[in-house]
């Protein structure tokens, strides 16, 4: 039986290490790489369905980063001219989001929100052109139901990008490893293991929520399909840049899309 979580996590006490460990990794490395190719296909949809509506070419999109942490994708997407809006629960994280946002001169593009994702609404002065919600999921009590709040917040016609922990991967790798006991108690959190995601999130509730709401699925991709279930990193003949290349091959296409550690999956409302 899946245990649930109890209340969403905030990551004021660890803030610092969440922010070394998940980014200056070969992990992270991998999941941003992954993830931006797929944000720049949305980035492309946006802009071709706003020429046919006759929008200004060069007029910027409204984002929000709704628990976005470091901003680390939504800062590329600033970068790139656009305005964002980002959310989080931890003041700790906001703060170290604004000292490197500030560092790479894109403050006068972001507007920081101290708040958990499920109020945001009362932080907008009207839907947005674009909703970023990434790992962020598995670390809340009610996912699906901050899930369906967030999908309010997107214009007709503007996207949701969402990236969660996923169910399946988190099974394949405890079965992999011979925990069968673990799963056998419903994979409980280990609270040792606290940068560990707190639950996994099974993907055909994300894909049916969505479509729930009014969206048309776009885009599914597996976000380190097998990097993390290699056994041994010094084992065999290979380079990082090979990894990283067969990911990008490999994160679109099943089985492996459906085995990543984490699913983006991105997703339009109809009009």
């Amino acid at each position: 039986m899946k245990k649930t979580v109890k209340q969403d996590r905030n990551f004021d006490d660890l803030a610092h290490k969440f922010a070394a460990s998940i980014y200056g990794t070969a992990k992270g490395e991998i999941r941003q790489t992954v993830v931006w190719h797929d944000i720049e296909q949305i980035l492309f949809r946006l802009a071709a369905d706003a020429d046919l509506r006759g929008k200004q070419e060069d007029q910027p999109f409204s984002v929000l980063d709704a628990g976005g942490g470091l901003a680390q994708l939504s800062q590329k997407i600033a970068a790139l001219g656009h305005n964002v809006s980002l959310c989080d629960l931890s003041s700790e994280m906001l703060s170290l989001a604004e000292q490197d946002i500030s560092a790479n001169q894109l403050l006068d593009k972001y507007r920081f929100i101290h708040s958990p994702v499920q109020n945001i609404a009362e932080h907008l002065n009207e839907p947005v052109d674009l909703v970023l919600f990434h790992a962020v999921m598995e670390w809340l009590a009610e996912p699906i139901s901050a899930l369906t709040s967030l999908c309010e917040q997107v214009k007709p016609g503007g996207i949701i990008s969402v990236m969660f922990y996923n169910y399946n991967g988190l099974l394949f790798k405890n079965l992999i490893c011979g925990n069968l006991k673990h799963i056998e108690q419903g994979m409980p959190h280990r609270k040792r293991f606290k940068l560990q995601p707190q639950q996994g999130i099974e993907p055909d509730l994300v894909y049916r929520c969505l479509e729930q709401a009014g969206f048309e699925i776009l885009g599914k991709t597996g976000v380190r399909t097998f990097h993390d279930y290699m056994q041994n990193h010094d084992m065999g003949d290979f380079s990082f840049e090979q990894i990283l290349a067969m990911e990008q091959k490999l994160c679109r296409q099943e089985p492996f899309l459906s085995l990543g550690r984490y699913i983006h999956v991105y997703a339009q409302k109809k009009a």
